[in-house]
């Protein structure tokens, strides 16, 4: 398709990160999908208390997770109630009680437990009089993140020196992250790296970090030889340890209860703070070598995989576009590409206590795909959904009285299912896991792999429409399928005053639609039952000509202006059952195009979420209606605002980063330029057809 090949190294320099002054929202990161770790205008996390309520310093990884000690012995099906949702049996979910007592214990702790650690804290230290120079007085920085290789360059001065320092991590799977600090600071005792372990805080959204307690955990130095040494954490029954290796003259010792300082005795200093789990093999840090190895690893996963060019491209709002775009590329990467699904805020800092958010998996994996990185999505098929989560996956639906496998949507690291009077009712995650399998089946390259795919993948498609139909089964009424007893993803619009909501109508007929195709392609028959239900499944609910939210419940309580409320805000979620999936023929296109209009204009913008921006521009583009695509990309509202680091911001005192928004611009960036199934054969279909978008592009791949 292109005559000459993206100068990608190029496209990416135009939008390295650059930071000039202390912003607490201003922060980067480096990582490798695995672990990342987030750093200050020192190039290091010198000053945690200062970004604690933007985007906090942070160490994580995917293993790093505790629970506080259960004390009233709490079971967890005290966190558990019996309902009645109208399904024709009892139905069993976590839920949050609310009245003091046992119940009330076991929902707090069994939301809070097991949440993810923050690992540590590495912190170059510069003094004067004894004491830690203010934030302040750190002048004349000039600090970037250089997207191609992958390093953090930091430079600046603090009591009247020059300070640079260079900050990177492992490509790999090693939780590492090197630096080198250039500064006559250090020879002269007035500077030095430490290295801080906090307590955690257990707490909702944070960074995680307790630097008081310190009774309550243990540090220590537990082994060392020249230049490296060892530290043992333990907090309750979690141990991990921290590999410390260094190069040149330079002493580590331990001075307070958490607090182990490396002194360096010239003007440089470089070192290695590595995390493990369980088994320590330290490697002591090459720093010029290792950092070359960084930096090509960054090069080869650049010049890999899809990406794309907005430079020929002549309307202004495309170079904005194409830096949104690059960096979402980066910080979904660094903070998505494991085998565990996820929080909100990835590996950055913690949300909803660091647990994976399955109804968020969409906008987690789906770009990786799209954008020819399949074997992320493997590995978390592979190794999560299959090995870990499927045996909890069915001992819910079978607690719940359904068939199959349940995914549900807020869970702990091992798939537990975590209290919530919201996400236990969700249902729109369920369909997921077909549609994902069935990216890896597109993506196999010849019909031996596809073979395998189906092979690998299949049991758990099976079981999982298995759950859809037997769940809308229990919905029919009068020869009609309108989905009850669940809340929408439109959470607005909730089990106890809705119903027949639009997406989840639409993606219960995708995913047993799908699961047909793969009974057919392993040589089966196709399911009568399911065919029976796909049929039945009725049109999305409308109102003088437009697509509506869901129909109020017949014990509704809410007044006609109320309900209408609810239904323009949150997440605008009819246009995902156009913009997400294939057409089949559950609505009209001219309605929703009307639809689409009404909510460009009448939608409450101040609930809205940072994913809907790309679920919007992806039905316009399928509607061929490419203006009001871009235009919904790039829309003036806080949620949809992309900070320098290209994190998706959304509201200060939870969500400061929100992935998911950076995985949807992805996926519309995708879909825009490589079309869908069934698109007119047209170069970047999903944009403006008006010669001022010639975005070129390498290797994406077709939606669905």
């Amino acid at each position: 398709m292109l005559a000459q090949k993206i100068d990608r190294e190029s496209v990416l320099s135009r939008h390295n990160p650059k930071v000039t002054s202390a912003d607490p929202l201003s922060s980067l990161s480096v990582g490798n999908g695995h672990f990342v770790t987030t750093v200050d205008v020192t190039g290091l996390q010198s000053y945690p208390l200062d970004y604690k309520d933007g985007i906090p310093l942070c160490a994580m990884s995917e293993w790093g997770w505790h629970s506080f000690p259960n004390v009233d012995s709490l079971k967890v099906e005290e966190s558990q109630k019996a309902m009645d949702l109208g399904h024709g049996h009892k139905e069993v979910y976590a839920v949050e009680y609310k009245t003091e007592g046992r119940n009330k214990k076991a929902t707090e702790y069994y939301r809070a437990n097991p949440h993810r650690l923050n690992l540590g804290n590495v912190a170059l230290v510069i003094k004067e009089n004894g004491k830690q120079i203010p934030l302040s007085q750190i002048t004349d920085i000039n600090q970037e993140l250089g997207l191609y290789n992958g390093v953090i360059t930091s430079s600046y001065k603090a009591l009247g020196e020059k300070v640079k320092v260079t900050t990177a991590c492992d490509f790999d799977y090693k939780d590492q992250l090197i630096s080198r600090i250039e500064s006559k600071l250090l020879s002269q005792g007035k500077a030095s790296v430490c290295i801080t372990f906090p307590y955690p805080t257990g707490k909702h959204s944070d960074s995680a970090t307790d630097f008081g307690n310190e009774d309550k955990h243990l540090s220590e130095i537990v082994e060392g030889g020249e230049g490296w040494a060892t530290i043992m954490h333990k907090i309750d029954n979690c141990v991990y340890f921290v590999a410390v290796t260094w190069e040149g003259n330079a002493e580590l010792r331990q001075e307070g209860a958490h607090s182990f300082w490396l002194i360096p005795k010239g003007d440089t200093l470089s070192f290695g703070v590595e995390y493990f789990g369980d088994d320590v093999h330290v490697d002591v840090v090459k720093f010029d070598a290792y950092l070359k190895s960084i930096k090509a690893s960054w090069n080869k996963w650049w010049n890999e995989g899809a990406f794309v060019d907005f430079g020929d491209c002549t309307d202004p709002r495309a170079k904005e576009l194409e830096r949104r775009t690059v960096l979402s590329q980066y910080l979904t990467y660094i903070n998505c590409a494991n085998s565990i699904p996820p929080q909100e805020t990835g590996l950055t800092y913690n949300s909803w206590f660091g647990r994976p958010h399955l109804e968020m998996t969409w906008w987690h994996t789906v770009d990786f795909s799209l954008w020819n990185r399949p074997e992320i999505l493997e590995e978390m098929l592979d190794g999560w959904y299959g090995y870990q989560a499927y045996p909890k996956a069915k001992e819910i639906a079978e607690r719940q009285g359904f068939t199959g496998v349940r995914w549900m949507k807020m869970t702990d690291h091992k798939a537990g299912e975590a209290p919530s009077n919201v996400g236990s009712f969700l249902t729109w995650q369920q369909p997921h896991y077909i549609y994902m399998a069935e990216e890896l089946y597109r993506r196999a390259s010849d019909e031996g792999k596809k073979q395998a795919v189906l092979a690998n993948y299949g049991k758990y498609v099976e079981e999982t429409a298995e759950f859809i139909a037997d769940f809308a089964k229990s919905c029919q009424k009068n020869g009609k399928i309108r989905l009850f007893g669940q809340t929408a993803m439109q959470e607005s619009m909730s089990k106890d005053f809705s119903y027949g909501h639009p997406f989840e109508q639409a993606y219960f007929v995708y995913g047993l639609t799908t699961a047909q195709k793969w009974r057919e392609r392993q040589g089966g028959a196709r399911n009568g039952e399911w065919d029976e239900i796909i049929g039945k499944m009725a049109s999305l609910p409308e109102h003088d000509g437009i697509y509506t939210a869901g129909i109020p419940t017949e014990n509704n309580k809410l007044s006609a202006e109320d309900f209408s409320l609810k239904c323009r805000s949150d997440h605008p979620a009819v246009l995902g059952a156009c913009g997400l999936l294939p057409d089949y023929g559950l609505y009209d296109r001219e309605k929703m195009q009307r639809t689409l209009s009404w909510v460009m204009d009448n939608w409450n913008w101040p609930t809205t979420w940072g994913w809907d921006y790309g679920m919007i521009a992806m039905c316009a583009a399928r509607l061929g209606d490419g203006e009001t695509a871009i235009r919904a990309l790039l829309l003036d509202e806080e949620k949809n605002r992309y900070l320098i680091s290209g994190h998706n911001y959304q509201e200060p005192k939870r969500l400061r980063i929100y992935l998911p928004g950076n995985g949807a611009l992805l996926d519309a960036i995708a879909m825009m330029c490589a079309g869908w199934d069934g698109c007119k054969n047209i170069k970047n279909p999903g944009f403006p057809q008006n010669g001022k978008w010639n975005v070129r592009w390498e290797g994406l791949n077709k939606m669905q």
